[in-house]
Parts: C-alpha cells; structure tokens; sequence
C-alpha cells in the first residue's frame, strides 16, 4: 500500500505489519483515508475524520496521524485556541494540542508518544507555546481498564515525554476536578515577554 503523508513517514513494524506515523497530514490525504470506528473518546468517528480535515485545512492547523492498512488509528490535533476560550486573549503565538486518541487495537505500543515525539520534530513547532487541557471526563476509563489517576500519571507520561509540563491555573473547567490538567510547553523560539504575557492568562481570577 503507497505512503499517505506529506512527508516521509517514520514507519514501525506492528504485529507484522507497516505503522506510518505521518506528519502534519493534508486534508487531501486525511479524506483518502479510512478511520477506524473506534476512534470515538471525542465524537463518532466519521465526524471525528471530518473533524480532523477541518482542522488540518486551518492556516495553523495540524494533524498528526497514525496509519494501518491504509486507515487511521490514531491521531493528534494542534489549532489556534478557540476564540471564546481564555487561550485566546493572549498572544498570537499559541497553539492548543487539542485532542490525542490511539485506537485500542494499537494501543501499548507507545503510539501516542511517537505521534507527539513526530509532531515536536518540525522546528516550526519551537515558535509557538503549546498548552493541552487534559479533562478526565474524554478519557477511555473502560477500554484501558485504568482508574482515573493511573490514567493521569498515564497522560503526564506521555505529554512531559514532549517537554509539556503541569501548570496551575485558576480556569474553571480545568479547576473543577483535581485530575483535569493544563500542560504547557514553551518552544525554545518564544521571545520571554510573550512567554510571560501568556503566563498572566494563567490566573486571571484571582
């Protein structure tokens, strides 16, 4: 079966078979993919394909995915924060990793952390803070057979094995459960005052 990336994909054997993680993945190759119906933690999964073509045909969108058999088995989003989020009012400079799911039949292969660790490889990415807001409320406690604070030491794992790391902060949703998390990682090209003019979007209740 042909490559479905951009770019060279970085490729792994699996149970005998080829996974390509591929890259900021285009919106022509995203619609000549399958999806795989278990890919559900956010909206069914045919949504969630279209979902993902929206996003990766944004100025600043990016998808990241994981291919079988030509089907996607796993993905990771980065966009521009949603204008009515807090993320929004700060600089220019910021990019939400919006969502990371890995079908089961994939899973324990360290397959999130490859897709995170091909996404950060693109230099582009050390010109933009990062932030994901981890809710326990998306996350897969029945097909991972994890309780709620296995599954964030899990999610911790995979996020700081990037460079993200735990930030307080006072925003609401993110504040209303102790495990919820924002996790925040500042590329090595952010200038210190938009590091810091984020860093007051922190606390803006207090």
């Amino acid at each position: 079966m042909p490559d479905k990336c951009q770019k060279e994909p970085r490729k792994y054997k699996l149970n005998g078979k080829e996974l390509l993680i591929c890259g900021n993945t285009t919106p022509d190759v995203l619609q000549s993919l399958a999806i795989d119906l278990q890919l559900k933690a956010f909206r069914p999964a045919l949504r969630q394909k279209k979902a993902l073509i929206g996003i990766s045909q944004l100025p600043e969108g990016r998808v990241v995915t994981a291919q079988l058999d030509g089907k996607i088995v796993g993905y990771v989003t980065f966009h521009p924060p949603d204008s009515f989020e807090r993320w929004s009012l700060g600089p220019k400079q910021v990019l939400e990793l919006g969502a990371i799911e890995v079908a089961p039949q994939v899973r324990n292969y360290g397959v999130a952390k490859k897709m995170l660790e091909v996404a950060f490889e693109d230099p582009l990415m050390e010109n933009y803070i990062v932030f994901s807001t981890e809710y326990y409320w998306h996350w897969d406690f029945e097909g991972t057979g994890l309780e709620i604070w296995e599954y964030r030491e899990m999610m911790r794992k995979i996020m700081e094995h990037v460079g993200m790391e735990i930030r307080d902060t006072d925003e609401e949703e993110i504040a209303s459960h102790p495990a919820n998390m924002l996790m925040v990682r500042i590329g090595a090209n952010v200038d210190k005052a938009i590091a810091e003019e984020f860093e007051k979007l922190l606390f803006l209740d207090s």
